[in-house]
């Protein structure tokens, strides 16, 4: 199949190139520029060069690079540097809303499972906990290439949406995980690396560093609250079953959400209570852009032209 190329119009192309540069720039002085940044430019510009379909791509999954962006971007200044980080109070409220009695005390249910693990359960696990991203990014291609491009950026701009409230969540309120309460106690240490806790048991039992890896770049410890991973699942559903998808699309979705759920939880990288919270900021989230924000002349004209340059 031969590619046939097209070049955009000088406006959008010194347009993109600076965008590139100045993000280039930024990084590399606030952040520090790494090899992923230099992929993710790299197969932006490509799509946006090659020709109109590419440069449709490119422009569609903005929202989604965006959202990479600023959780990268919150190193630049830390939540435990806006507000006090609370460690013992959501672990004292895991306790007394969801506490497990074992041999006369009370334990949180990540204490529980932590105590009661199970190889099948670590391994799927870990396939859960790698889709909390690759699947509704998956998603958003399908509605893409299926050329309902308005539902596509309906997801994308929820999507996004979703991950901006969660971030200010991390701000307004920064929240220890699990695993640092039981790692570490109750007092917070700034710059704390990240932990792999409960998925740790899914490399060892591949041989293979793959949360060591991905955890070990952990923007920030203490963004436990709302949990994102509990959250994406949940949008993907809704516009799955707005879009009609068949039973099968429908049942991969429902395994991972309440697989992720449940790794969340059986991992000690959240409490229920975090959990909750990301499902009600999923729900918030997708209740704000359609029912508030397409009602807003100005957002809709903006969304409209936005639209129509990726159709």
């Amino acid at each position: 199949m031969k590619v046939q190329f097209c070049l955009p119009a000088s406006r959008e192309s010194l347009v993109a190139v600076g965008i590139t540069a100045l993000f280039s720039v930024l990084t590399s002085i606030f952040v520090g520029f790494r090899p992923e940044h230099f992929l993710l430019i790299a197969l932006f510009l490509l799509l946006f060069f090659i020709n109109t379909g590419t440069r449709k791509l490119a422009v569609g999954l903005l929202p989604f690079l965006v959202f990479g962006i600023s959780y990268d971007w919150m190193r630049v200044y830390p939540n435990y540097l806006v507000n006090l980080v609370d460690v013992e109070g959501l672990y004292n409220l895991e306790k007394s809303l969801f506490g497990v009695a074992v041999d006369g005390g009370i334990l949180i249910p990540c204490e529980y499972f932590a105590l009661h693990t199970n190889a099948v359960a670590d391994f799927f696990a870990g396939i859960f906990y790698l889709g909390w991203v690759p699947v509704p990014v998956a998603f958003g291609l399908y509605l893409y290439f299926k050329k309902d491009r308005d539902m596509f950026l309906r997801f994308a701009m929820v999507f996004l949406l979703v991950n901006l409230l969660g971030f200010t969540g991390y701000y307004i309120y920064p929240a220890a995980p699990p695993w640092y309460a039981m790692n570490y106690g109750f007092e917070p240490v700034p710059n704390t690396a990240g932990n792999m806790a409960g998925l740790a048991r899914f490399d060892e039992l591949t041989g293979f560093p793959l949360f060591n890896s991905i955890y070990g770049r952990n923007a920030n410890v203490f963004a436990a609250v709302p949990s994102l991973h509990s959250a994406y699942l949940v949008v993907v559903l809704f516009y799955a079953i707005k879009e009609k998808c068949s039973r099968g699309i429908l049942s991969i979705v429902l395994v991972f959400l309440f697989g992720i759920w449940f790794t969340a939880v059986y991992t000690s990288h959240h409490y229920i209570v975090d959990v909750l919270l990301g499902i009600l900021c999923a729900i918030g989230g997708t209740i704000l852009f359609e029912a508030v924000l397409m009602k807003l002349h100005r957002f809709k004209s903006f969304y409209d032209q936005y639209l129509n340059y990726i159709k």
